[in-house]
């Protein structure tokens, strides 16, 4: 356990120091700002009554999940491996009394926790922004409704974390990962939207499954079979990143 949280100290203190952490609060702190202004520009040129308190932090969630915070998890997962791969920095990280298991774990942890920070980071500032100028229609079961969507994104999240980890232990170049990563995130997107009646077996169509926490009528039969379906994809991923990570000698 003292080697792991070495281990995960390490990578988070990699992660705090690159410039892709900031750049990507930048984008989605402007992106909320830019939201919000756009709404309140239709609400008073158009007289559109634009979105509840509830439904601009979910519409946000919506968006960055699906387009800013897939590119820049996938940036910042193949910097923590195809990027050490290519500067032969892994190899001494290895030389510490620590497992390889452990050592991938901190590293797929870390990256979480650059995911788990940013949606935060969101939450909070589009929540802020949802007050400031919809006060009148907040309620306390607003906040609970978006504090459990943005928590029950981190699964999904986990999937395509893991998902680009697999091809960072395929493929030798940190630009062949990225480009491919984001190719199949679209076809997967296309399929889900064209193929709708499979689109329950992508993990992609299951961005927005914080949907289902939230509605009116709960099902907590499609819940539970959403759940499976990521906890396979997880288990699945995990274990074949992991195995080519292993194998590799550096």
């Amino acid at each position: 356990m003292v080697g792991f949280k070495a281990a995960l100290i390490n990578e988070i203190e990699k992660l705090y120091k690159k410039k892709k952490v900031l750049v990507a609060a930048i984008v989605s702190l402007l992106f909320i700002v830019l939201g919000q202004l756009s709404i309140v520009g239709l609400r008073s040129g158009f007289g559109v009554r634009g979105v509840s308190s509830t439904d601009f932090p979910l519409l946000v969630l919506s968006v960055v999940v699906n387009t800013i915070l897939p590119l820049f998890t996938a940036l910042v997962t193949i910097d923590a491996f195809s990027g050490e791969y290519s500067q032969n920095t892994m190899k001494i990280a290895l030389t510490r009394p620590i497992t390889r298991l452990k050592f991938f774990t901190a590293k797929i942890t870390a990256v979480m926790l650059f995911v788990a920070v940013n949606l935060i980071f969101v939450m909070f500032f589009s929540t802020i922004a949802s007050f400031i100028f919809n006060s009148s229609s907040f309620k306390a079961l607003d906040i609970i409704k978006i504090i459990i969507s943005y928590l029950v994104t981190l699964l999904p999240m986990m999937v395509l974390v893991l998902f680009i980890v697999l091809f960072t232990n395929i493929l030798k170049s940190g630009i062949s990962v990225f480009f491919v990563t984001i190719l199949l995130f679209m076809v997967f997107k296309t399929l889900g939207i064209v193929f709708s009646s499979y689109s329950g077996i992508l993990f992609t169509s299951m961005m927005n499954w914080y949907n289902l926490w939230i509605i009116s009528d709960v099902s907590f039969i499609k819940i539970l079979r959403q759940f499976m379906m990521l906890l396979s994809y997880v288990i699945l991923l995990f274990t074949g990143s992991y195995y080519l990570f292993d194998k590799k000698e550096f």
